[in-house]
């Protein structure tokens, strides 16, 4: 398999990118990196940092989309930067999968018009895996699609059940819609119109769900748009952020609480660990037509190691091609239904 590395997205690139694709290849077997940048200027950072190229296959760009961008330059003004040719790339078949940490915007402005959706698919949408005390539950949309209709909403619920079936092996995952109550005349015209889809679209839909009741792991796919979306994981990472340092200022207040702190030194770490976002790697932007993944913009040198994870295994499940054929089945039965 060959992945496509941006080597110049995210806060800590190139070093870090190049570091943790070096690692890569050490963890993993029949793994090809391609990395997109400027091929000088990686030279010589490897160089710098005693970091070897050997297995890495560079590909030249001279441009970088940076976080202050605009996301429509991908197809203007930076249409040769490490993104754009990247993408492009993995669209003329030159690459398995793309990976960066860069801009959100511009990664999916660029999935969707230079690698294109898959044939029926509306909007394609940010993923990200959310821990909760029963295991990892999908978030789709966190922010790629702030204006949605009902039908991407129905879409959505059904793209996050495929991946949740196949990359993280959750059996008939139950998907809700995030609204303002459980019940089912909440929210507005959007929600009301999305959960009868939702009803309608064979997933196994468990209704709708408030957002504190995400954390108890109340369902497996949390369908919404991509404003409310990336409020939920904003949120999300802020409180968990927090509590982990209210939990290390008050282990540090004095002798005594130093001591408990030594006695759980295991347990603390196991929470930190359930917090951390690295673990869960990179999130796809489902409903592209090729495999691209979007990871942590202070992504460094490990992150980009799980991250690889993700991409291999979801390139290897064959999501794009299920999804691609639970939607050609929704629009036919809705054909049927209609000629009925």
């Amino acid at each position: 398999m060959k992945v496509l590395v941006d080597a110049f997205g995210g806060d800590n690139a190139p070093l870090e990118i190049i570091k943790g694709c070096h690692l890569c290849l050490q963890e993993y077997e029949g793994l090809t990196i391609g990395l997109v940048g400027n091929q000088s200027i990686i030279e010589k950072v490897a160089k710098e940092n005693n970091i070897p190229l050997d297995g890495l296959v560079i590909h030249d760009a001279p441009d970088v989309i940076s976080m202050e961008d605009e996301a429509g330059e991908i197809m203007k003004s930076k249409n040769n930067s490490s993104m754009a040719v990247g993408l492009q790339l993995l669209a003329d078949g030159e690459g398995d999968a793309f990976l960066s940490a860069g801009n959100s915007g511009a990664l999916i402005m660029g999935a969707t018009f230079i690698v294109k959706r898959i044939k029926g698919i509306r909007r394609p949408a940010f993923s990200p895996v959310m821990p909760t005390s029963k295991g990892p539950t999908l978030l789709i949309d966190s922010g790629a699609n702030v204006e949605v209709r009902p039908d991407m909403l129905q879409q959505f619920g059904i793209m996050g059940s495929v991946y949740m079936e196949n990359v993280l092996h959750v059996k008939n995952p139950r998907v809700a819609l995030a609204n303002v109550g459980v019940e089912e005349h909440k929210g507005g015209e959007l929600q009301h119109e999305a959960f009868r889809l939702l009803k309608q679209s064979g997933l196994n839909f468990i209704g709708n769900i408030e957002a504190r009741d995400i954390p108890a792991g109340a369902c497996d796919v949390i369908v919404a748009d991509g404003f409310t979306g990336n409020v939920i994981i904003k949120m999300y990472e802020g409180v968990a952020k927090e509590l982990m340092k209210k939990i290390k200022a008050m282990f540090l207040k004095n002798l005594k609480t130093k001591l408990a702190a030594a006695l759980i030194k295991k347990d603390i770490y196991e929470l930190k660990q359930y917090f951390d976002y690295n673990q869960y790697g990179a999130s796809p932007v489902i409903g592209v037509a090729k495999p691209v993944l979007k990871t942590h913009g202070s992504a460094k040198a490990e992150t980009i190691v799980t991250s690889m994870r993700s991409v291999m295994e979801y390139t290897n499940c064959n999501v794009i091609g299920q999804i691609a054929d639970r939607v050609a089945q929704l629009k036919d039965r809705k054909e049927e239904n209609k000629n009925s």
